[in-house]
């Protein structure tokens, strides 16, 4: 899961964003109150069954949040502290000729190779740590290029986008955005790949280069479209098998001309984007989608682009069925007309923040789908400043 909209990193974060994560404080305390309780329960204890044996497991316990280094000291501490109980007179009657007890030797024995095998867990658990960190690192590299953040303002419109991830371990998936500043005006795309995996985020970058390229070569929206089309069209025959029919892209094509207070819209079997006003949030739709991209040789139709006020202080949001499809704990599907209805008017950043933060709550953070949205807001126009009145 995750916000896209983190600020570039300078070229010296790859060795900060390759360490892996601090475990939590509780686990790097663990040994430490591990030995405690011993303490605490080895004056009670019968002489026959000394508690300090148990000091066997501190080398395992430490080897869970700590590198090799501070388990061996952990193993040396084990060993030296059952030798100073069991050589204490005052624990439990016990006297000092207990210290070279066979058993107690035999303890010692035990407590070192144990030690040893936890520098090796804990020396190979840091390496795997480390290999973790890089992956993610270059995942998050991956996604930066796929899905790079779009800018704040292009032109008069300010701009947002969100991007979740339905595994906390994922970075990419087959969810799509982007805003392209055009001479036609600003285009804007939002699609989602049929399907997961490596196949799904290789036709999000298929379908990204080709609206990137095309955005700027095509004069109406409709040619657009269908460049994207026979793009996808390529890629599924690339695959070969029954992938040719079943791999499809459903989207949002979407034109704010520089010029005029619009925005011409081709829906192909995506949700409708949500034009947001003070007091009313309504969907774009007019019934004319056409087939999801892939699939448009099964109507071959010319596609259909529906034009709509754009004015002023209004905000349109585009997003993916991850939203609409996020489920409560009882089972029901997540209102989003009724919340953007209730928040009112928000900036596109504080409305992608509150509706992160409301899916996280409404689901439990239990997403099962990947999540992106975008938001495009053109603000209300300042009025002029009134002139000082002239001396008399």
């Amino acid at each position: 899961m995750r916000h896209p909209r983190a600020g570039r990193q300078p070229h010296g974060a790859m060795a900060a964003r390759s360490r892996p994560p601090a475990p939590p404080a509780w686990m790097r305390w663990l040994p430490v109150l591990y030995v405690v309780a011993l303490l605490v329960i080895e004056p009670v204890t019968p002489t026959d069954w000394p508690v300090s044996f148990a000091l066997i497991a501190v080398p395992l316990v430490t080897a869970f949040a700590s590198g090799p280094v501070v388990v061996a000291g952990a193993t040396v501490f084990s060993v030296l502290f059952e030798g100073v109980l069991a050589g204490t007179p005052c624990c439990a009657g016990r006297s000092v000729g207990y210290l070279w007890d066979r058993h107690y030797v035999a303890s010692y024995i035990c407590t070192a190779l144990v030690g040893a095998l936890g520098t090796v867990l804990a020396a190979h658990r840091i390496r795997r740590e480390r290999t973790l960190a890089d992956v993610r690192f270059v995942a998050d590299i991956a996604q930066r290029v796929l899905l790079r953040p779009v800018p704040h303002r292009i032109g008069g419109l300010l701009m947002e986008s969100l991007y979740l991830s339905a595994a906390a371990e994922a970075r990419i998936g087959g969810d799509l955005y982007e805003a392209v500043p055009t001479p036609y005006g600003v285009r804007l795309l939002i699609g989602d790949v049929r399907g997961k995996g490596l196949l799904a985020v290789e036709t999000a970058a298929a379908l990204l280069g080709a609206f990137r390229e095309a955005a700027h070569d095509e004069p109406d929206l409709p040619a657009l479209v269908d460049r994207a089309e026979r793009s996808m069209n390529r890629r599924a025959a690339q695959l070969g098998g029954n992938e040719v029919g079943e791999r499809f892209v459903t989207a949002v094509f979407a034109e704010i001309p520089a010029d005029g207070h619009l925005v011409r819209v081709v829906n192909c079997g995506h949700p409708p984007p949500l034009l947001i006003r003070p007091g009313e949030v309504s969907e774009l739709d007019r019934g004319r989608s056409a087939p999801p991209l892939n699939l448009g040789m099964l109507v071959g139709d010319p596609y259909h682009v529906d034009v709509y006020d754009f004015r002023p202080g209004d905000q349109l949001l585009l997003y993916t069925d991850g939203i609409t499809e996020t489920r409560g704990p009882d089972g029901s599907f997540y209102p989003l007309l009724q919340r953007l209805r209730s928040w009112g008017p928000l900036a596109p950043h504080d409305l992608l923040e509150r509706l992160h933060n409301d899916l996280l709550a409404y689901s439990g953070n239990r997403r099962q789908d990947d999540t992106a949205a975008l938001a495009v807001h053109l603000p209300a126009e300042e009025p002029p400043a009134r002139s000082a009145p002239a001396a008399g």
